[in-house]
């Protein structure tokens, strides 16, 4: 199976998503800021946004990959399933004697069974415990409501953790402690299963912090890079040197972005909806800058030039005389309302073809002005994590353009 992406809009064929689960009922008054997420969220709600998500996508003849049964089929491989076992008991907070209760407890579950606990974690009541087999001290000091391993609720949003280029996978370097554990679920799936077999890497999570959500392919070989909250400078020319090295790109725009929750990431302010077109944000379309990187001569140091405003930056890079760009809302109060609800997060399934959130209503109706078809699906529970279409879903294959 040949996976490859070179834009954003290329006709999409196969995407990876992961259907929210037990995960989103971990979510507690007590940990939910912790864990990234704004509101405790109705699961069964989210669960049926979510399906009729799934359903677009299909309707529209997208192969839709779930990133819970490809880790299931992953951990029936030996090394793979070794290889997470060892990483969740290699946390320096167990402490030895909880460490060889929670080795025990996984051991005896199937691939199915341990997949749902790397994802939805361990819960301190449901460690089997007895006078024979003793938690120790770490176990007995653990209030009751904690987690022996930690749910990954995050893991909804499966643009973040992996992205192609081209032909080439990376697996990305997770910012925030409550989503490392993502990256490597996702990277045992890319080295273990047999869908990927023989897929090579240009990035790894052991590299410096960078984040799907920050990177666009604007045009075959130009690659846009948000840099602030979630991915740093140093991940950006990380990712530049990788992608330059190994001939997937000639330009890097690399974007400064405000540190601030409601612009987490790029794409958070910025998705494109045709070769041509961006949907930004208003309130940064104008200030927004980039910086232009290219490959350094004979291999070395990449060459910087900047700052240059983002959109001239990006069209000149993309050979356009400029993009077209459609704003979010119609004012500055709406259009504030309807970024914070993933009203720039749009998930294009081809040119000119988007799936959007249904509640951004005077956003939607931009694009419909622009000539951009909106499929709208509801996400009042799906959002509480911050994040739309584009957040949930990793593209695996779009047609070349």
């Amino acid at each position: 199976m040949t996976h490859y992406v070179d834009s954003e809009v290329g006709r999409l064929g196969t995407v990876l998503l992961h259907r929210p689960g037990p995960e989103l009922a971990r979510l507690t008054p007590r940990n939910n800021d912790s864990l990234l997420f704004d509101a405790i969220p109705w699961v069964g709600r989210a669960q049926e946004e979510h399906d009729a998500f799934a359903a677009a996508l299909r309707e529209r003849g997208v192969e839709v990959l779930y990133l819970a049964d490809l880790l299931a089929e992953t951990l029936g491989v030996a090394d793979a399933r070794a290889e997470l076992t060892e990483q969740v008991l290699s946390s320096p907070r167990l402490g030895d004697t909880l460490r060889a209760r929670v080795a025990d407890h996984l051991a005896y579950l199937d691939p199915a069974a341990l997949a749902d606990v790397l994802i939805a974690g361990l819960a301190h009541e449901e460690l089997r415990i007895s006078p024979e087999r003793p938690g120790g001290l770490v176990y007995t000091l653990m209030d009751r409501h904690d987690f022996v391993i930690d749910p990954l609720p995050n893991l909804l949003f499966t643009r973040d953790s992996s992205l192609w280029i081209r032909d080439r996978v990376g697996v990305t370097s997770l910012a925030m402690q409550a989503r490392r554990r993502e990256s490597t679920l996702t990277n045992a799936i890319y080295r273990h299963h047999p869908r990927f077999a023989g897929t090579e890497f240009v990035y790894h999570p052991g590299l410096e912090h960078l984040e799907g959500g920050d990177v666009l392919l604007l045009a075959p070989g130009v690659i846009a890079v948000g840099v602030g909250e979630r991915t740093t400078p140093a991940g950006a020319e990380r990712l530049g040197r990788q992608v330059f090295a190994a001939g997937l790109a000639h330009t890097i725009l690399v974007v400064p972005i405000a540190q601030e929750r409601a612009t987490m990431h790029l794409d958070t302010v910025c998705t494109m909806v045709d070769v041509d077109a961006v949907l930004m944000y208003p309130n940064v379309a104008d200030t927004l800058s980039a910086y232009t990187v290219i490959a350094g001569a004979d291999g070395g140091d990449p060459r910087v030039d900047g700052p240059a405003p983002f959109l001239r930056a990006a069209a000149d890079a993309m050979d356009l005389d400029q993009l077209r760009v459609i704003d979010t809302g119609l004012d500055p109060v709406t259009a504030e309302r309807e970024q914070w609800d993933d009203g720039n997060n749009t998930l294009a399934i081809a040119p000119r073809l988007c799936v959007g959130y249904e509640r951004n209503v005077e956003t939607n109706a931009q694009l419909e002005r622009a000539g951009i078809e909106v499929i709208p699906i509801a996400g009042s529970e799906l959002g509480s994590g911050r994040g739309g279409p584009r957040c949930m879903s990793c593209p695996l294959v779009r047609e070349p353009l």
